[in-house]
């Protein structure tokens, strides 16, 4: 029998920016991007870079926009795809969207531990279990992230509401800080870099290898394409929703790299010999972004980055796991998926596929009705 509930539309236009723009920007932002790109372009061929970047997107939130308007179901580039070109073309789509969701939602998974090194030490570095590319894993840290993945699906599945609500004061979180954090930097340091670009190369040239792999950093922008029933605005409001989150995301990403760029330790002579340097580093000194905000702003700029790593972590947390939810509360919908995953529980949420995300199986079940995530409410 068709399952005659349907989603509950909670979510408001400053939700919609906060679910795009907390999915887009990931730890990433603050621990890897700024040290990738100023190595191959320099603050001011990263940050024309990333303009062009974000200009490029700009095209394909348009299409995006406009696809939500035609087709407001769950599922995004799936039932595009679906409606479009027909459900083989459909499959692969959802195939290919799952992936690139999981990936990045054990990306940040993953990274909790690395936030509670800094943090907390050594406190969970107990069993260690194998090292990689210099890297030790240990079971504690491991469990950390399993643990807080499975928090956060809980929650999820049993206060849509409250989440919604979470994503707006965290995403407003992170970006304060970040603007506050570069404000600072900017004031003092006036923005004057030496080299601007790195030597040697054509300043062209470095812009353009910056463009072309800025939209990388946009992953996950096109989320509320798979809450367009979920939404209570206007179809036409997703367009200047998109657009604001994806200049917010260029203006956050260039930020963080120029501010990256704005201090180095005294046994550097340039922002260049430090960075090309940083992964001999430990602590701060490790982390450009936050060494910079320490050196203009002490104890408090390193504690406002921490808020805003951790931020970001929690928000692509609930962002991804809501996304890939609906997509396969969708698949299970059109029978891609079993028919279970397809359901909402008592509060009107996909809590079996929210469990399907989480890795949660449960063997014991031999019908079709949902697993116990009903029980939850």
């Amino acid at each position: 029998m068709q399952d005659e509930r349907k989603l509950t539309r909670n979510l408001s236009p400053t939700a919609a920016w906060a679910f795009s723009i907390g999915t887009s920007i990931g730890w990433g932002s603050l621990v890897v991007t700024s040290n990738t790109y100023l190595a191959q372009a320099g603050p001011w061929g990263s940050a024309i870079g990333m303009i062009v970047g974000g200009l490029i997107m700009l095209i394909i939130t348009a299409n995006y926009a406009y696809l939500m308007n035609v087709y407001p179901s769950s599922g995004g580039a799936y039932t595009y795809a679906c409606e479009t070109l027909g459900h083989d073309y459909g499959f692969l789509t959802a195939w290919f969207l799952s992936l690139t969701y999981l990936a990045v939602l054990w990306a940040n998974a993953t990274s909790i531990p690395l936030f509670a090194r800094y943090l907390l030490g050594d406190i969970f570095k107990i069993g260690h279990l194998y090292t990689l590319f210099g890297y030790d894993v240990y079971l504690g840290e491991a469990l950390l992230s399993i643990a807080c993945l499975l928090i956060v699906a809980l929650l999820c599945a049993r206060w849509k509401h409250a989440m919604a609500v979470s994503m707006t004061v965290l995403a407003i979180v992170f970006t304060l800080g970040i603007v506050i954090c570069f404000a600072f930097a900017a004031a003092q340091n006036g923005l004057r870099f030496e080299p601007s670009y790195v030597p040697d190369r054509s300043a062209f040239s470095q812009v353009v290898k910056i463009a072309v792999i800025s939209p990388w950093a946009f992953i996950g922008f096109e989320n509320i394409s798979h809450s367009t029933e979920e939404t209570r605005f206007r179809n036409t409001r997703f367009f200047r929703i998109l657009l604001i989150s994806v200049i917010s995301t260029t203006v956050l990403h260039i930020f963080v790299t120029l501010l990256s760029a704005t201090a180095y330790p005294p046994e550097y002579a340039s922002w260049l010999d430090y960075i090309r340097d940083h992964d001999n580093l430990e602590g701060l000194k490790g982390l450009p972004a936050f060494y910079a905000a320490e050196h203009y702003m002490g104890s408090f700029g390193v504690v406002t980055l921490m808020l805003v790593l951790l931020s970001l972590i929690v928000t692509s947390l609930i962002g991804n796991i809501t996304a890939v939810s609906r997509l396969f509360y969708a698949m299970g919908r059109d029978g891609v998926l079993p028919g279970r995953f397809g359901k909402l529980n008592s509060r009107q949420i996909p809590g079996s596929a929210i469990l399907l995300v989480a890795a949660y199986r449960r063997f014991s079940r031999s019908s079709d009705e949902p697993p116990s995530v009903g029980s939850w409410t």
